[in-house]
């Protein structure tokens, strides 16, 4: 069944992970996403690690920027402790946001309006 959200917004979070700090930003992600599963708002979140390159990716998909609000209010203890092991290397915001938003984002962040698309969500 296909669902459609017109206020869909997607993060794409891309942090460059310090050098000597890669096992700590892994449990660090891994505390903040366990809470986020069960308390946060969000549709989908989902972490990607370029051991390489060190850079983590995170994607979050939520509903708006009420989402946004919920999960920025709850979260921050637990964001500020991923930021001890890494910096914001890009910030995209996939999606229209409130302006209260945009302006709480990472400096340098690009916000591009929604053009179509839709979500398929799995029942059950």
């Amino acid at each position: 069944m296909a669902n459609t959200h017109d206020d869909v917004v997607l993060f794409h979070n891309t942090m460059r992970i310090h050098d000597g700090h890669l096992e700590d930003y892994r449990r660090a992600v891994d505390r903040a996403v366990g809470f986020v599963r069960e308390h946060g708002p969000q549709l989908m979140v989902e972490v990607f690690i370029d051991e390489e390159r060190m850079l983590g990716h995170s994607f979050q998909l939520h509903t708006g920027s009420e989402s946004i609000r919920r999960h920025m209010a709850m979260s921050d203890p637990y964001i500020k402790d991923v930021m001890e092991y890494c910096e914001v290397a890009d910030f995209r915001v996939y999606g229209d946001v409130d302006d209260d938003i945009a302006a709480l984002l990472p400096e340098g962040a690009t916000v591009l309006p929604r053009f179509t698309g839709f979500t398929r969500m799995p029942v059950g």
